[in-house]
């Protein structure tokens, strides 16, 4: 495995102290919500930054993880790691299944298979009993990590999820930088020139594809046990805008840009919605726009560029 570049460990080193001090500073479930929707981002990144797959429907296998770790929580009475661990596996179920039937296209057709699946959850969502509807399910117990260490307390919490967000970080760092992750790049770069060095393309993709929605689905369990609360809105079309968005802000194809994007996108919303209210998304449109139209590299895309290193 060759070494780390000096900018990326300078960045992680950043970014990690940030996670610690911050919380000293600022108020932990907006925190905790940014490094959510970070690991959400983090996962999108690996289909579309380094494999070239867009996905329309990350929704689906986000929502379903929050509906699962939110059902096992309160009903099964699982502590939280067991109830998170429950809704990444069902997610990554999910993926395996929407992921063998939409890697047969690719592009535009991709992209709206995704979107169509994704969509068909949310309908079986609606109805499903077990969702509560409209309602979503409400009051889920935060229990004790490991039965043992109480996180009704937000501070407590948050270094939980802060723990969530830097190993599944991590594991795809690992994975984007292991062989694995280099065929990957390869498939994104020239998927012929990848079939005719004898590689099974779409094992590959497919096996990205779970593992992104794993990851997802982790995602949307911590959401859930953060915020006590599954609903519709982690299942529906915009949430998957939201990861394209981050993503895009951020730097698509790069380590460290989805949790920018996620810190820029969530510090936004949460500063204009008592400003603007549903406007909020008029101005997120905006900055979709410009992205494509000015730095299409995303803002830690564009610093790489700008040093040329690695980010």
């Amino acid at each position: 495995m060759n070494a780390v570049p000096l900018s990326q460990r300078i960045a992680f080193a950043a970014m990690l102290v940030l996670i610690v001090a911050s919380p000293f500073v600022l108020y932990p479930v907006f925190l905790m919500k940014v490094l959510c929707f970070a690991l959400f981002a983090v996962a999108f990144n690996l289909l579309i930054g380094f494999v070239g797959l867009l996905s329309f429907g990350h929704a689906a296998y986000f929502g379903m993880g929050s509906y699962v770790s939110a059902h096992a929580a309160k009903v099964w009475g699982f502590t939280p790691e067991l109830a998170i661990l429950s809704g990444a596996v069902v997610a990554a179920l999910l993926g395996a299944a929407f992921g063998w039937l939409a890697i047969r296209r690719s592009g535009i057709y991709f992209a709206m298979i995704t979107l169509a699946l994704a969509q068909m959850v949310y309908f079986v969502c609606v109805q499903a009993p077990f969702t509560g509807g409209e309602d979503g399910i409400q009051a889920v117990p935060r229990g004790h990590l490991f039965g043992v260490v109480d996180l009704s307390s937000d501070f407590a919490l948050y270094w939980v999820v802060a723990a969530v967000f830097l190993a599944g970080f991590l594991f795809l760092y690992r994975v984007v930088h292991s062989p694995f992750g280099q065929v990957l790049k390869a498939i994104r770069e020239n998927e012929a020139r990848a079939v005719s060095l004898g590689y099974r393309v779409d094992d590959y993709k497919l096996i990205a594809f779970v593992l992104s929605a794993a990851l997802a689905g982790v995602a949307g369990g911590t959401k859930a046990i953060v915020f006590q609360l599954a609903t519709l809105t982690d299942v529906n079309w915009p949430m998957s805008g939201e990861a394209v968005l981050m993503t895009l802000v951020g730097g698509i194809g790069t380590i460290f840009g989805p949790p920018v994007g996620a810190l820029v996108i969530i510090t936004m919303q949460n500063e204009l919605a008592t400003i603007l209210g549903a406007w909020v998304t008029v101005v997120q449109g905006g900055i979709f726009v410009a992205c494509v139209l000015a730095f299409r590299r995303g803002i830690v895309g564009e610093i790489q560029a700008k040093l040329g290193k690695p980010l």
